[in-house]
Order: C-alpha cells, then structure tokens, then sequence
C-alpha cells in the first residue's frame, strides 16, 4: 500500500501512476492548489486514476486524513510549495513545506506497517552551486531551498529521535510531459507554438543544469522499494551527470520546433542557481541508478504532449 502525495502534480501523477501500473495499491492526495493552472491537475488526477490510483483531495495542514494513512506501507512525499517565484511569500513555503511534512509524520509515525518514508528534496538546498555530493554544506539561498531543507531535517529528525524509517531524494532539474507551465521548457515551448516573446532572465542562459527526464527520476525513486535497507537513513542526489547549459537546451528546442525563440531579457531572479551538476555516484553505487533519456530524446517527448495538450485547449501559464 503506497500513498503519493501531490499526486495531482507533474512527478507525483507520473509516480502515481507508474507504481499503480506495476500493481501497487496507489492512495494519492493534492489539496489542489491555484499556484499553476488546476485544468492541468484534473487532466493529471484523470491519467492517474485511469491508471487505478485511489485519488482524494486533501490539504495536508487543515485537514484530517488519517482515514487514508491507517494501512500504508510505503510514503513518497512530494507535496510541496514549489519553485522559486516573487508572489508566493515565504509564510505560503513554510506552510506548505515544512508544517504539511510535520503534520503527515505526525500521522504515520505510529503506523506498526511503515517500510518507508520516502522524501522528496531538491537541489536547491545546496544554494546557488549544487556541484558535489551528499555531503557538502547546504547553502539554501532561496525561500523554497531553506525550506524544504528544513523538511528534510525534521523528516530525519523523526528517524533519529523516533527510528521512523526514512530517507530523502534531492531532486534536479526535473523535465518532462506534464511539466509545470511556469518552467522553463513548457514557457518556451508555448512561446515558439504562438509565436509571442519568451522573457528570460538575464545570464541564465549560461546557467549549467543537470536537466533530468521525469521517467529517469520516477524509475530512481522507485528503486528504493527494492532496496529499503540500504535507503533507511541516506539522503540521495538523483538527476543525470549529462550537464548542459540553459542556452544549450533552448537550441534544442528550438531545433525540434524547426523556429527559433522571440526570447526578451529580463532582470536576473533573486536566488536562482547558476549551477546544478548531479554528482549521482551514491544513487549508482547503491541503488544501480541509471538515467537513460538524453535532452534530445525527452524534449522531442515533451514538445509532442505540449502540442497535443494545446490543440486540446490547455492553456499553459
């Protein structure tokens, strides 16, 4: 018995619904939010119970869902307040990212049939250069990072005053169908589509990323039911070695669209990484990770589902 929470979201609905694919009995839970376009979440929420996920809307703060947490055997916990963005304040980051994973630890700490906790991190909390492995400094320089580095520790806290079993995959760059409209690739994409301006912010194009497909991380995560000995209090980075620059994957872009970007500079973001480069050799060593999906490959995969979703009527903002 699985439960995925923001299953309604762009890793989570792909999670979701690889486990209840592979025969898991999948519970997942999203309270819905309005931060990106909720039709996008219903065509999720639709995939993932087509695929036999037992879906329910719930905030993870104000409301009780211990009715969904009495049998779980295994947690992965994606829910969170994402990204990097001026209008969310950081009272939203600290509700939804650290109160949200304190309220859920609070309901499964005392589940007798707990194998796994499993969180899941971001490469944001190592600050504005994610460049080593698991045991560097985190040096958070964001809203989002310092937040849910918080929630990692207090996941790890329950594991070391209270033997919860846990552990914590720092996510990078994460791509793919479904994405959320305000990343990079999906605002690119709808740009090129429409032909209207792209605004960028000024120097990110130099940026170096470790852009993973979205299948390579759900597969990786999903190792870990496999290998829950050997994942009880580890934090793992999981992304792909294959860096390349932001400017890098516009062109690809832009070469699979056969247009090229009307793309209008703006002022840099205020704690935006300038250089995320997986070190995985832990996940490989451990797990027997192996992200498989070049650029090439997973944007060509992406560019498609946007064009099939827009022809559809999604709007993408």
């Amino acid at each position: 018995n699985v439960l995925v929470t923001g299953a309604a979201g762009f890793i989570g609905s792909h999670l979701a619904e690889k486990l209840s694919k592979q025969g898991h009995n999948v519970i997942g839970i999203d309270a819905i939010t309005d931060y990106y376009n909720i039709e996008q979440k219903k065509l999720n929420i639709k995939s993932i119970t087509f695929a036999g996920v037992k879906f329910f809307v719930r905030d993870l703060v104000s409301e009780d869902f211990s009715d969904l947490v009495s049998n779980i055997d295994i947690v992965f916990h994606l829910a969170a307040q994402p990204g990097i963005a001026s209008n969310v304040s950081f009272d939203q980051y600290e509700r939804n990212n650290v109160l949200a994973s304190y309220k859920l630890l609070e309901a499964i700490k005392n589940n007798s049939s707990l194998k796994l906790f499993i969180n899941i991190s971001t490469s944001s909390v190592y600050g504005l250069r994610a460049t080593g492995d698991e045991n560097i400094l985190p040096k958070p320089a964001s809203f989002y990072g310092v937040t849910k580095f918080a929630a990692e520790q207090l996941v790890f806290s329950y594991f070391y005053s209270q033997k919860l079993p846990v552990t914590s995959f720092r996510l990078f760059s994460v791509y793919g169908e479904r994405e959320r409209p305000e990343k990079l690739y999906p605002k690119l994409i709808s740009s090129i589509f429409s032909e209207k301006e792209i605004n960028i912010f000024e120097g990110s194009e130099a940026h170096i990323r470790s852009y993973t497909y979205v299948d390579d991380i759900v597969n990786g995560l999903i190792l870990s039911l496999d290998n829950i000995k050997s994942c009880i209090g580890e934090v793992f980075n999981i992304g792909t070695d294959h860096a390349m620059t932001t400017g890098e994957g516009i062109d690809i872009v832009e070469k699979i669209m056969g247009k090229k970007a009307l793309i209008k500079h703006i002022p840099k973001r205020v704690g935006d990484q300038i250089e995320t480069s997986a070190n995985i050799d832990k996940i490989k060593k451990i797990l027997g990770y192996k992200p498989k999906i070049l650029p090439e490959e997973g944007l060509a995969r992406e560019v498609n589902w946007m064009k099939n979703a827009m022809s559809s009527g999604l709007f993408f903002s």
